[in-house]
């Protein structure tokens, strides 16, 4: 007959375990812990990097209360809006798409003129023209823009 107390209390430092269950369910609890424990772990540098991504930095002290009391979503987006909700950093600005699109096109426009051949002289043009009229253009063109090619 065997002894209730050994049965019922047994000691989790005994070097033999007659009950090879009970063996396997210490180190499955011990890996179980681990587990755990890395879980943890990397949920807390999940959420530090969010926080970071977001702009606030968590070692940061004015940040601190609001690091640690945020409930809501980790992405770096609701961070920011809810830290701006709060005062805590100064809400980006954003950019209109017209105004976006106006600074593209003006960049195009000005790379394309960087590499565009300068226009030929104006005694270049002149010396180049077949007729009087194709001459006569040429004076005209250049009063449009406020050139007097009489005074060269």
């Amino acid at each position: 007959m065997s002894n209730l107390e050994d049965d019922f209390y047994e000691d989790d430092d005994q070097p033999n375990e007659s009950n090879p269950v009970r063996a396997r369910m210490k180190q499955l609890e011990k890996e179980n812990r681990e587990i755990r424990k890395a879980l943890a772990e990397a949920e807390t540098a999940r959420r530090e990097v969010s926080f970071l991504k977001a702009g606030i930095d968590p070692a940061e002290a004015k940040f601190k209360y609001f690091v640690k009391g945020y409930d809501g979503e980790l992405s770096s987006e609701a961070i920011r809006l809810a830290a701006e909700e709060a005062q805590l950093i100064t809400p980006q600005p954003v950019a209109d798409p017209r105004e976006t699109q106006g600074w593209q096109t003006s960049n195009k426009v000005a790379s394309g003129a960087e590499n565009a051949p300068a226009p030929p002289s104006w005694k270049q043009r002149i010396a180049d023209a077949n007729s009087e009229s194709e001459l006569f253009a040429i004076f005209q063109e250049a009063a449009a823009q406020g050139i007097d090619l009489t005074a060269n």
